[in-house]
Formats: structure tokens, sequence, C-alpha cells
């Protein structure tokens, strides 16, 4: 049995529109009906949302359509120019980073449905490799942070070794810039989480979310990415505010015994980590934001 894709010849009028469509030229036209010629198939469903008589079925993607568990959506695709763009750009200009959470749980249904929207983004020949990983409440996040507290503690105490940043600088020097850029900040932040528990890594968020990919994708960090921008969008929309932690995915990058500690296998990489939860910060207008650097080439 074919696994690419299944051809209804009955329902099938022969219009050529999943030729056209396909990338990977998996269809050709044979005695007036769409047929499969082809052996390879990304599994984009482009042929079978373009299908006008849904004669055509790609077994490789689920059966059941994406349903979320805390609002309700339809499956009709939404035309070109028919969204609002001005809305769409407020949102996306309204969105900030937010550092002041309050201690208010996260439905984990809610965190479950930002995990889909994420997914819904493009990836690099369509593989879809993302892993999600859900820290559901404080405690969690706790012991996420301390994992990155004892990653910097390590690092700090590299940098303050004259010989070990000056090899840094014979190399690509990042210790010898981390010394000069960060060391000092970082030492505060520690110290005041030991003397105070203050959380100057997470802001006392009540969840976290960490965006990974898994083996075989092609553009794993670019993925990854992707899929934040599309978390970040919606969970301003579900009323959460987020704040991406580049400290503490640097230090998931680089020391695998984090990722083991929390579950994450050694094969995949952690390319984004964001804080969320409820604020009571409120904004009375949209940030100005540095004229776009382009060029015409």
């Amino acid at each position: 049995m074919n696994d690419l894709a299944v051809i209804d010849v009955e329902k099938c009028i022969g219009c050529g529109r999943c030729i056209d469509i396909c990338p990977t030229s998996l269809f050709t036209l044979r005695d007036g009906k769409s047929t499969v010629a082809g052996t390879k198939c990304i599994a984009c469903g482009h042929c079978e949302s373009v299908c006008p008589q849904e004669a055509v079925r790609v077994p490789l993607l689920d059966e059941d359509p994406v349903q979320y568990a805390t609002f309700p959506i339809g499956e009709e695709w939404v035309p070109y120019g028919t969204p609002e763009i001005a809305e769409l750009v407020s949102l996306m200009r309204s969105r900030r980073s937010c550092r002041h959470f309050l201690d208010t749980p996260v439905d984990h249904a809610v965190l479950e449905d930002l995990a889909q929207i994420g997914a819904s983004a493009p990836s690099g020949t369509n593989c879809q490799a993302w892993r999600f990983t859900i820290l559901p409440d404080r405690p969690a996040v706790v012991k996420l942070l301390a994992e990155v507290q004892r990653f910097f503690k390590r690092l700090n105490r590299l940098a303050r070794m004259p010989l070990v940043r000056f090899i840094s600088r014979l190399g690509n020097g990042e210790l010898d810039k981390y010394c000069r850029e960060h060391c000092a900040s970082v030492e505060e932040a520690l110290t005041e989480w030991n003397e105070s528990r203050k959380d100057s890594l997470f802001f006392d968020a009540p969840a976290v979310i960490l965006v990974g990919s898994k083996p075989g994708a092609s553009t794993p960090a670019e993925d990854a990415l992707l899929a934040t921008q599309n978390i970040l969008l919606a969970a301003h929309a579900m009323g959460l505010g987020s704040c991406l932690i580049g400290f503490a995915a640097a230090a998931l990058k680089r020391d695998a015994t984090i990722r083991k500690r929390i579950g994450i296998p050694e094969e995949e990489l952690v390319h984004a980590v964001i804080a969320l939860g409820y604020t009571d910060t409120e904004f009375h207008r949209i940030t100005r934001r540095k004229k776009a650097d382009t060029r015409s080439a």
C-alpha cells in the first residue's frame, strides 16, 4: 500500500492542482486522473488542502485535525489578504518581555495549547522535529533555576582564572568576553538568590516552555525560533506575559547534564527558553522601536 498519498479516483477531476503545488513532484496526470508517481513526500499536506474535491489523503498526517483545549477553532483556511493587518501588527508591537510575574498558576491545558500553537510554525523540509518541554509549575522552574545556577557558578570560576581567559582569547574568545560583559552581573544575581531568593533569571515565573529539536531537523535552530515567536504572540493573546531567557538557553545548549536532569534526552537540543505567567503590569502605549535597517539589492 502506498504510504505517501492516496488518490480517490472517483472524486479526482484531474485538475492538476496537486501536481502544481507539490514541492517534491510526487504526482503526475495519467488517464485524466492524478496519480502518485514519485517516491518522496514531506507531508506538507498542500495536496490535501488545495484539492477542491477532497480526493487526496496523506497517510503520514494525523487523521484528526488539531484541537485546542482552551479555545475553539475552525478548520477553514484563511484566504490571503483576509486578516486585518493592523490588528496583527498591533499584537506584534504590543507583546513585551515580562519581568514581573504573579504567583498565579498557569493551567496545564493552556501550556499544552501554546506548545501546539508553536507546532503550527513552518519548518525546514516540513520536518516538524520540535520537542516542547513544559515545566508546569514553580517547583519545576526552580529545579531548572538551580541547574542553570550551578552552570554559571562553574563558568564564573573559570572566568576568574587569567590563564584560562588568555587561552580563550587565543581561541574564540567567548570566555574572555563573558568575563568582561556578564561575570559581575551573574555573580550578583547568584548572591541575591542565595541571600533573599530574588529570582533574577526567571523573574518568579510559574511556568516555562523549552523549545527544542529532535535529531534529523535540517534547520533546527531556525525552526525552534519560528515556533517560539508563535508561542510569544499567542501567550499575549491568551492573557499571559512571556520572556525569553537567554542565559538559561545558553546553559542548556552547552551542558548536556542539565538537559539530562530535567528529562531531556542527550540527542535533543534546546534553542529557546520561554518564561510564562500572569502579570499585573500594564502598558499605556506601544513602545517605539528603532527603524528597520533595510537595503535594496
